[in-house]
């Protein structure tokens, strides 16, 4: 009895007040239990789900505690607007915060019924018990806005007249339909809207709009899905109640009623997080490298609840096309439970984006089926994975300081099979190396022979480029390295450090060899274009962010080298696609990790297989049957090769047919250039062509020959050879006349016979 005074007190004091005032004045001493409130309650921004988008404006991955977008209420149609007020508050507009008839109707209604506490709470009452849970932030908070008391009701008749004295009732029912709950994961009516009916809230006719108008009293009880008869009864209640209020017609109401509601679903269901994403560890990377930008909050907590409740949107740089490529080929090659790992990344040349991430084991927690939360295809500060050793895709670091150094690229080098070469030999940035004294016992795969640095590096002879680094010692290219990308640790700054260092990934190795392709110009991997906060407006653009780490007449020297290994007799010459491109192998000590990294200039790719068992520890791949085949001994070539070959010629389409820029003749030593065929031209114009190819041009004199008098009849070597940059032509010039053949008993032969034979092709690339 004492809380039914107490009760009635406060309705006999909210009587008191003009009708107006509770819309615009504060309930001042209505009890004294609502003096000790706040007068207000702030209301907090409602969490909102983060979308991640493609490069195409594809959405790839959600991120929610829960699944709300919020809109404005002109973005609700009108059948859903009335349908929440005829069920929930029929008079919303016209009371001020307390509907006094419905909550002396409910009062009345409860004394009869024991004394329990429902019913009667207009909209904003409503709106402030959600606002009260939502923002709760303890158990005991949580429990008090729930509790079924009479006190429960005093605080919220207290907040909810400051929400009508400060904002309007718009305002009010904009916010009660975006925080409500319609079930099944569904949080406000855009949400709900998606979910049940597969579109947006502003597009609801009436029948979706009796459906969720009906819902918000018991979610559960009258979800549609796991209960369609008591959902669609609910609904025609509410179809009821509004021919009742006159807002449709009884004879419409019935036609609709007929319906069943089974008829008006399309559930459409919003994949949350990154496992259910369209590129899961994409978004994976996405997530860890955004949760280390202070744009999103200034620990990595807030920057957590930023991107789980803040309705970011999220523009990245992944392009499908070629993320689906990636994962074909990556399926195709290698599978989730074999003993190895397999994983690609496309980088785009002279912006950094991140087109592609792919890897053999799928994203979850089932270990049998080979799942793994480990993203192997980044570096371990976004994946949490080890890397792995990327062989002889480093050689390209030496060689290119090699020619930076101005080391001609004819520069022959005999090269054993195996050779010990001491450690003083190797010069770092303090001076001779100084190792164990046991020196680096070097030796290959590839045979022995004598190379320059276009057939050694074609050729990845190991021993060839051992001797190139005592040349350019170790400071310079790994800080070459370094600049496009590839920090090497203290620990591995060894000689041996050119084949290959752990910890390596195939983000990593795409980026930097997407240097070569923008002609030196290296940019950091960009994933980010662009993030919006939930009002669309920009928090940041992600620049691009480049830096020019080499001469591009390096990288195009560079280029000319590895575009060999794709041609005729190269290493990749079987997986080659039908644009220009430039490649590398990689295999490192006991076949434990194979690579292939290779690029266009629009796109760089690295591809790479490990061997790695069940238990985490890796693994020669020899021996192994990996993606359905046998592998006898791994090579880049041959088992990380076709990975890169298939994923490539699947984008080619996407891709412009651009050549590489030919490498300058008089910027870098030792550049093969074709001889031009200049037989028949004057020694005027002969030696203007030879000289502007880049060849110094020296007078062979004459010879005799069926060529016009005074007119070029050879030039030693021949036209066609390959020469360095700077390397001598010489020019023979005809006198016009053939001697007729000596006659029987002649012991003399032509003095001035062809002598182009004897120089020889000085510097050729025949592997190419």
């Amino acid at each position: 009895m004492a809380a039914v005074a107490v009760v009635m007190g406060v309705l006999t004091a909210c009587l008191a007040i003009p009708f107006a005032g509770l819309v615009g004045v504060a309930a001042k001493d209505v009890s004294a239990g609502m003096v000790d409130l706040p007068e207000s309650l702030e209301a907090k921004d409602l969490s909102q789900k983060t979308r991640i988008y493609d490069v195409n404006g594809n959405l790839i991955a959600s991120l929610y505690d829960q699944n709300r977008i919020n809109v404005p209420l002109q973005s609700i149609s009108r059948p859903m607007v009335k349908a929440i007020v005829a069920i929930e508050d029929y008079r919303f507009y016209d009371h001020g915060a307390l509907d006094l008839r419905g909550t002396l109707r409910a009062f009345v209604t409860n004394q009869a019924n024991g004394g329990s506490v429902q019913g009667g709470s207009s909209i904003t009452q409503q709106m402030v018990k959600q606002t009260l849970l939502y923002q709760a932030e303890t158990d005991e908070e949580r429990a008090a806005a729930t509790e079924e008391t009479y006190a429960r009701k005093i605080r919220e008749l207290r907040y909810a007249i400051a929400f009508e004295k400060n904002h309007t009732k718009d305002w009010i029912l904009e916010r009660y339909l975006n925080i409500a709950y319609f079930g099944d994961g569904a949080f406000g009516v855009q949400a709900a809207a998606v979910h049940f009916f597969s579109k947006n809230a502003k597009d609801l006719d009436l029948l979706e709009s009796a459906t969720l108008a009906g819902l918000v009293k018991n979610p559960v009880g009258y979800d549609p899905v796991d209960n369609p008869e008591r959902a669609e009864s609910r609904r025609n209640v509410v179809l009821d109640r509004m021919a009742q209020l006159g807002v449709l017609t009884e004879k419409k109401a019935e036609r609709l009623k007929s319906t069943p509601i089974e008829e008006t679903l399309k559930i459409k269901n919003s994949p949350n997080g990154c496992q259910q994403s369209r590129a899961p560890f994409f978004c994976d990377y996405v997530v860890n490298w955004l949760l280390k930008d202070p744009v999103l909050g200034d620990t990595a907590k807030e920057r957590r609840t930023a991107l789980k409740n803040g309705g970011l949107t999220i523009r990245t740089t992944i392009d499908l096309d070629m993320q689906k490529a990636a994962d074909t080929a990556v399926s195709t090659y290698v599978y989730p439970t074999d003993q190895a790992i397999g994983g690609l990344a496309m980088v785009e040349p002279a912006s950094g984006d991140v087109r592609a991430l792919a890897q053999s084991r799928p994203m979850g927690k089932d270990k049998a089926a080979g799942q793994t939360y480990l993203n192997y295809v980044v570096p371990k500060k976004y994946g949490d994975a080890n890397g792995f050793q990327a062989g002889s895709t480093f050689k390209v670091f030496v060689l290119a300081e090699a020619i930076n150094q101005g080391i001609p690229l004819s520069t022959s080098i005999n090269s054993p099979e195996s050779m010990q070469i001491e450690d003083e030999e190797f010069e770092n940035c303090d001076g001779p190396y100084a190792g164990d004294g046991e020196g680096w016992n070097v030796s290959n795969s590839t045979g022995s022979g004598t190379f320059d640095l276009y057939s050694g590096t074609q050729q990845s002879v190991n021993t060839f480029f051992a001797q190139l680094e005592t040349q350019t010692g170790m400071c310079k290219p790994l800080e070459l390295a370094a600049d496009m990308g590839v920090k090497v640790p203290l620990a591995q700054k060894v000689p041996s450090w050119i084949l290959g260092v752990s910890d390596s990934n195939p983000l990593e190795i795409a980026q930097a060899y997407a240097t070569f392709a923008a002609r030196g110009l290296h940019c950091e991997p960009r994933p980010v274009t662009q993030v919006l906060d939930s009002r669309g407006q920009t928090l940041k653009d992600f620049a691009t962010e480049c830096e020019q780490v080499m001469p591009g007449a390096t990288a195009d020297a560079v280029n000319d080298i590895l575009r060999g290994v794709m041609e005729p007799g190269g290493f990749g010459q079987n997986i080659a696609i039908d644009k220009p491109s430039a490649g590398k192998t990689g295999t490192n000590q006991n076949n434990m990790s194979v690579w292939f990294a290779g690029y266009t200039p629009e796109i760089a790719t690295a591809a790479m297989v490990a061997g790695a068992n069940q238990f985490g520890e890796w693994v020669s791949l020899n021996g192994q049957t990996v993606g359905g085949g046998y592998i006898a001994e791994a090579f880049g070539s041959t088992v990380a090769g076709p990975i890169w070959g298939d994923a490539m010629a699947a984008v080619s389409a996407k891709l412009d047919y651009v050549d590489f820029q030919a490498p300058p003749g008089d910027e870098i030593a030792g550049v093969l250039t074709g001889v031009p065929d200049v037989a028949g031209q004057s020694v005027e114009a002969a030696t203007s062509t030879l000289e502007a190819a880049g060849f110094t041009v020296a007078d062979g004199g004459q010879v005799n020959s069926e060529v016009g008098e005074g007119l070029v009849a050879y030039t030693s070597p021949t036209g066609g050879t390959s020469l360095s940059s700077g390397d001598t032509v010489t020019l023979y010039t005809s006198t016009g006349y053939v001697p007729p053949p000596p006659s029987s008993g002649d012991g003399g032969g032509n003095g001035n016979g062809n002598g182009n034979g004897g120089r020889g092709n000085g510097g050729g690339r025949g592997n190419r």
